[in-house]
């Protein structure tokens, strides 16, 4: 039943960006434009689901680009295809502890698993074995073996990152082989389509901006090729829009039942190693980069390709995205800007949240299991929020806190922090009375170390003094 406090919110109203905002936004675009000397510039910001500004700075074929001009992507096409392979695990194709042999005949890169290879662990050689796989025909590497140098395993299986392209070409090649067609065709199918984003191809289509490489001393530009990189394209084939990758940011943010669900892209984006410095800039999830711009954390990915840079940054907090698309091979560092427009509008127009409103329905047995709860002498809080989910929140120092997940046997699976993955349970009596909670087998108590048999151990049965 719709509860009668329930207030209509409309994203609409909020949605167009203040003149002033506008402009800062293409200050930033021009002047990145101009330091980075890039034959041609477009940025453009995602929020609350969908473009909100979009500008072009420099000039291709003689006119000013803008969000339809496509621009080849480079290393963004991995979040393409991680997309495509956590699709498989979600239809029960594979699991991502699987090692790759198992589903794909391979010359190397069979022992790491897919998560693995997904999270540039599998300790897989960086490039591609020469000539410059960017720069040279993929007819040069016919099958899987031909993309391994002398040297194709740099780290044992799991023990560090370390980028590795051609473990996204074997990811490609999974694709492939389990759904028995190519992957572009794949992609097209499975997530291009759906998602509207009919401007995202293999291949460069007008208005397209050409790629140029720039002169370190001069005012000069050189040509780029473009070339079909074969099996190496899963690692950095796409071309794109500023209008395009707005969708897909929309898209990583909030899901798609049709494509891919909230529940998988969260997952997408969980550094594979934790970083373990609390001040950490940079971590990897599956096929997501993930980063600390500015006070806040952005994940997405960014690309390079001979003439071509990218990148693509989301704040989940904040429901905004950046897109920076240029059109020289280095020289300007895109990450920055993307993450700049996305301060730019967290900034001169913060969030405006969503009205409060009360749940639909209240379940006793789960109000029953709010309040305050002590591990030991520690004491935590403990929310009931939409959809039976919980949260744990400490009210002291120290504590760790988390977000509950509800599942259907009744339990919940935390989303975070030390507890995810890990297991709440209401424990009761035999009556039905609730005795404590057992996180992950921590026993939580209504009262600090509380009398009874709840408590591992047991409690001195002379009590505090």
């Amino acid at each position: 039943m719709t509860s009668p406090y329930e207030v209509p919110a409309s994203k609409e109203q909020f949605a167009e960006l203040l003149p002033a905002t506008r402009r800062a936004l293409l200050h930033r675009l021009a002047v990145g434009q101009n330091a980075g000397r890039a034959p041609s510039m477009v940025g453009a910001v995602m929020r609350e689901g969908r473009m909100v500004w979009a500008e072009g700075y420099g000039a291709v074929d003689g006119q000013v680009p803008g969000a339809d001009t496509q621009y080849r992507i480079g290393s963004l096409t991995k979040t393409f295809v991680a997309v495509l392979v956590l699709r498989l695990r979600d239809e029960g194709l594979i699991d991502l502890g699987d090692p790759l042999g198992k589903h794909l005949d391979t010359p190397e890169g069979g022992d790491a698993t897919i998560a693995q290879l997904l999270a540039h662990t599998s300790g897989l050689a960086a490039e591609a074995r020469g000539p410059w796989w960017e720069r040279t025909d993929g007819a040069l590497r016919p099958e899987l073996a031909d993309i391994f140098g002398e040297r194709p395993q740099r780290h044992p299986v799991g023990r560090q990152h370390h980028y590795s392209n051609p473990g996204f070409a074997l990811l490609g090649a999974l694709v492939e082989r389990l759904r028995g067609d190519d992957w572009g065709t794949v992609l097209r199918r499975e997530v291009l389509e759906p998602l509207g984003m009919d401007r995202t191809t293999l291949g460069p289509e007008a208005p397209y901006a050409a790629g140029w490489a720039v002169h370190p001393w001069a005012d000069a530009l050189l040509p780029e090729p473009a070339v079909n990189t074969g099996l190496m394209a899963p690692a950095g084939e796409l071309w794109s829009t500023a209008a395009d990758l707005c969708r897909f940011a929309a898209f990583l943010l909030n899901g798609d039942g049709r494509v891919l669900c909230e529940q998988s892209l969260a997952e997408m984006r969980v550094p594979a190693v934790a970083p373990q410095d609390p001040e950490w800039v940079r971590g990897y999830g599956l096929g997501v980069q993930v980063t600390r711009q500015n006070g806040r954390i952005l994940f997405g990915h960014c690309g390079s390709m001979p003439g071509f840079v990218s990148a693509l940054w989301v704040s989940p907090d904040e429901a905004l995205a950046g897109v920076a698309l240029a059109n020289l091979t280095n020289g300007f560092e895109v990450a920055a800007l993307a993450s700049d427009l996305v301060s730019t509008v967290a900034e001169q127009e913060p969030r405006i949240p969503a009205p409060w409103r009360p749940l639909d329905e209240v379940a006793p047995e789960l109000l029953e299991l709010t309040g305050p709860w002590y591990w030991g002498a520690t004491p935590f809080a403990l929310r009931l929020g939409a959809e039976r989910g919980l949260e744990l929140s400490p009210l002291a120092d120290g504590g760790r806190g988390a977000r509950f997940r509800a599942e259907a046997d009744g339990t919940w699976t935390g989303l975070d922090g030390y507890y995810a993955g890990e297991t709440l349970r209401a424990v009761r009596t035999p009556t039905g009375a609730l005795s404590h909670l057992d996180i992950g087998t921590f026993v939580f108590t209504r009262e600090p170390y509380e009398p009874g048999d709840a408590v591992p151990g047991g409690v001195d049965k002379g009590g505090w003094r």
